[in-house]
């Protein structure tokens, strides 16, 4: 892929890539800083990408792994300046603050599924996972925001 190319997909792929990053990790500015790594990481791995079809599932794996990065990276200058909270911008609606509560597996398939639209197979490929894996960990996953949130299953 050459990168005129990468520039279009990645230009169509963004706001939905911005989404997931939001939800990852709960600030638009640490959205916007990780989603330019993974565009950035992106365009100096584009040469190697074999299967272009696969360009958004690709790119979003590269996002995560930005996102998660920078998780890392918080909770190490957070434990250096033991600091007790963290002033993070972000919006304080239950069901966001449930996701982001969720384990890490289970809330990877939740932000890419009802927050990014991704199908339950681009979801299990962008994570690596089986999709039966993929299905177990969203039912897991919707069963616990129910209980977080009150709400009774049916």
């Amino acid at each position: 892929m050459d990168m005129h190319e990468y520039a279009r997909r990645a230009e169509e792929a963004k706001s939905r890539l911005y989404r997931t990053a939001v939800m990852v990790l709960g600030e638009p500015s640490a959205a916007e800083e990780a989603l330019d790594e993974a565009v950035y990481r992106g365009l100096r791995g584009c040469r190697r990408l074999r299967s272009p079809e696969y360009f958004d599932t690709w790119l979003t794996r590269i996002l995560l792994n930005a996102c998660y990065d920078e998780l890392k990276r918080r909770k190490r200058v957070t434990a250096a300046e033991e600091l007790p909270e963290t002033a993070e911008e972000f919006d304080a609606l239950p069901l966001k603050e449930a996701v982001r509560g969720l384990p890490r597996e289970l809330r990877d398939v939740v932000v890419l599924r009802y927050f990014s639209g991704y199908t339950l197979r681009e979801t299990a490929e962008i994570l690596e996972i089986p999709r039966g894996t993929a299905a177990t960990r969203q039912r897991r996953a919707l069963q616990l925001l129910r209980l977080e949130l009150g709400e009774e299953e049916n």
